[in-house]
Formats: C-alpha cells, structure tokens, sequence
C-alpha cells in the first residue's frame, strides 16, 4: 500500500474514536493526542510496507496505548512493543485490545468524548474550537476558515482551552443526563460543523461528513424526541444525498442547478424528508431545522425551475432572525436574486464586504451578481478576489469557469 492519500483518509476517519478510546484509558488529553500522535507515525512507517490493518481504528488504539503505556514505563519494568513487521498481522490480539481499551458501558467513545470537550467550563466558541481539533484533528487554518476568524485568534481560543481544562482539572468523566443536555446546543454545533469539513473538502476528509452523519445518529438515539436533532440529522442527510452529482471528472465544482439529479441519493433524502416533517410537526422550530426545510426543497425539485425560491427566501429570512449571520444574509442574496434580481440581491450583500472580507463566497456571488447585471470590469476583479481566496483547486477553477465565460462572451466578433 503506496497510496498516502488513503492513509491520510483512514487516519483523519479512525481519529475520533482512536482518541476517545485513549482518553477513556488515560483520563488526560495532552497524553491521548501524544498516544494517537505516536500511533500515527508508526502508521504512516508500517503501512506503505505491510498493508493497511483490517481496522485501522483498532490498529491505532492498540499502538498509541502501548506507545504511551511505553513512555510511562520508561524507569520501570515494561512491556516491548511488537516488531514493527507483525503489527498489521496481529488478527484478534487488535480486537481484544480494543475491547480492554474500550469496554465501557457508554454507547460511543466519540460522543462522549464530544461532550468531554463541550465541558461548561469552556466558553461556546472556545468547546467547538478545541472539539473540532481534538475530535476531527482539523487544523487550526481549517477551524478559523469556519469561524471566519484569523489564525492566530483561533489558536489562542484553542490554547487557551486547553489551558483552562489543566487548570480548573476538569473531570474526564461520563457527563450526567442533565450535563448532556445543557452540553447539547455545542454538540450539535461542532457535529455540523464536522460534517461541513468534510462535505465541502472531499477527498482524504470525506469520511467525516459520513462520521458527523453517524454521531448525529447516535445523538438521536439518546434524544428521540428533539426537534433540533431531527433537524440536524435531516439537513446532513439532504446535503449528503447530493454528493455524487457536485463535483466533475476534473475536480471541478458542479453548482446545483447543473446536477444530474438522477445522482442524487434518493434513500437518502427520503429519510431526510421524513425527519425534516416529524421535526416541525413539534412546532419548536430552530436553526436546524429552518436550513433542513430549505434543502428539502431542493431535493423535492424535480428540475432547477421547480425550485420554489419564495419560499427559500423566506426561510432565510426566518433563519436570520433565529440565528443572524453574515453568511446567512449571503445565502438568502442568491434567492433574492432568483426572485427579484441580482440588483436587489446585490444590495442586500454591500453592506457584508467588511465583514466578508476574506470570504471566498462573498466575492463569488458579488462577481456572479455583477456579470449578470453587464459591470464586466467589476466582476473581473470580484472574481480575482474570489480565486486568490480559494480554499480548494475546485473553488478557483469554478471561478474561472466565469472568468472564461466573461471573455468568450464579451471578445468581439471576428470579421
């Protein structure tokens, strides 16, 4: 196995259970990522080599344990590690292990360990940021791009955490019923936050849109009969359906208008459907659950024309009220522009641009708003702005693709 980008993939999918198995074992953080850490590198060392593991979460478990249990041993009498040759073929020793690690009466590991980091002691955005990195392993570069906040605060937010847990010796224990609930709101947040991650990066990061789906499941098991989650778990399902049909054979973005929606997972939105239905039917409605109902009517839409964006506009317009934000006031310009043009949609995003300012999206609809409204030479540098950017090679070569419909619409005639 020479593909490190398949490594790269299995290790960013096994991290959340990996490191909440090693944290259950240790009951301190900074050992558990050193653990997972360690693990890590023997992986990237042993696999090229000997293959992948039958479950590499297993694998790492296992190996960041034993890394550690070695550490700790250092000045006493210890157990050696198996040579590196034979840690892919240790069949059931793995599952065993695992089990020894990892036999706790509480349902999951990784939930658990998402409630250990939304601990109250924390301030919200200071959970979701130290969740976020701690859970997914996501970088602090991919945590401020979500937050819309520069590197360096979100490294001090995530220092800062951490710090603060050492100090106050939170307990690494199983949180309590009335904990879980007032932990949920942060959950949920950092669970979709997640699942945006890995919707929107693809490739290596896939795995935790369908990791976000699954905890989403299990947070619905343990609270049947809230809205919020239905929502939650109806609106990941919705976007998740769609995936096949967004991307090209070349990597490029595919907008939802031009999807083959015969791509769609239908099995997928007919669950999300059905969840978005029982969720309103408890009349509490909430975030969630208001971006549910806008995607699933996208997914009722047999065609782009049968979109019905009145509708979405006020659902945005709902979920600027519930939840106000100046990405929320950037979606709801697109069904502004659908329903009333892109010169009303263009007055509703003017006054984001400083706040915006170093958001991909926002010079992106500007560009689009002003290509359609004939402000060529506005566009071009919206569009310039919008490439330079790009979080992905997928999001400028979109970009690009109106840069080349610019020229080849405007380039006159030759005699």
């Amino acid at each position: 196995m020479h593909d490190l980008a398949w490594i790269n993939g299995a290790i960013a999918a096994a991290r959340p259970q990996a490191v909440g198995a090693l944290l259950r074992y240790f009951r301190d953080l900074d050992t558990a990522e050193e653990a997972f850490q360690d693990a890590c590198l023997r992986a990237l060392k042993n696999w090229p080599a000997n293959g992948p593991p039958r479950d590499p979460a297993a694998w790492l478990i296992m190996v960041g344990r034993n890394a550690a249990l070695d550490g700790v041993r250092k000045r006493a009498r210890q157990t050696e590690l198996p040579p590196e040759e034979v840690l892919s073929d240790l069949d059931d020793a793995e599952t065993a292990a695992v089990e020894r690690v990892d036999g706790a009466d509480y349902r999951d590991d990784v939930l658990r360990l998402l409630f250990i980091c939304c601990h109250p002691e924390l301030p919200a955005t200071q959970q979701v940021a130290l969740a976020l990195r701690i859970v997914s392993g996501l970088s602090v570069k991919q945590i401020a791009r979500a937050f819309l906040v520069s590197e360096a605060a979100m490294e001090q937010r995530i220092t800062r955490a951490k710090g603060r847990i050492a100090q106050a010796d939170v307990p690494f224990e199983t949180p309590g019923p009335v904990e879980r609930a007032e932990r949920l709101a942060a959950v949920a947040a950092m669970l979709y936050l997640v699942f945006n991650e890995g919707y929107s990066a693809g490739g290596p990061r896939a795995p935790l849109a369908e990791e976000a789906i699954r905890l989403t499941r299990l947070l619905l098991r343990l609270y049947q009969t809230e809205p919020e989650i239905m929502g939650l778990l109806a609106l990941m399902l919705l976007q998740h359906a769609r995936t096949r049909a967004r991307f090209a054979d070349d990597g490029s973005i595919i907008l939802l208008d031009d999807q083959d929606r015969a791509l769609w997972d239908r099995n997928q939105i007919v669950e999300g459907l059905a969840l978005i239905d029982k969720a309103m039917r408890h009349r509490r409605p909430g975030p969630y659950q208001v971006q549910a109902a806008i995607a699933a009517l996208h997914a009722r839409a047999a065609a782009p024309e049968d979109t019905d964006w009145a509708q979405i506009e006020r659902l945005y317009a709902t979920l600027e009220r519930l939840q106000p934000s100046p990405v929320v006031t950037l979606n709801r310009a697109v069904a502004v522009s659908k329903v009333e043009g892109p010169q009303a949609a263009l007055v509703l995003i003017e006054p984001l641009a400083d706040r915006l300012s170093g958001y991909f999206h926002f010079f992106g609809l500007k560009g689009a708003l002003l290509l359609e409204l004939g402000r060529d030479g506005e566009a071009r540098i919206a569009f310039d702005r919008a490439i330079a950017l790009a979080n992905t090679p997928a999001e400028a070569a979109h970009i690009r693709q109106h840069l080349d419909r610019l020229i080849q619409e405007r380039a006159p005639a030759r005699p």
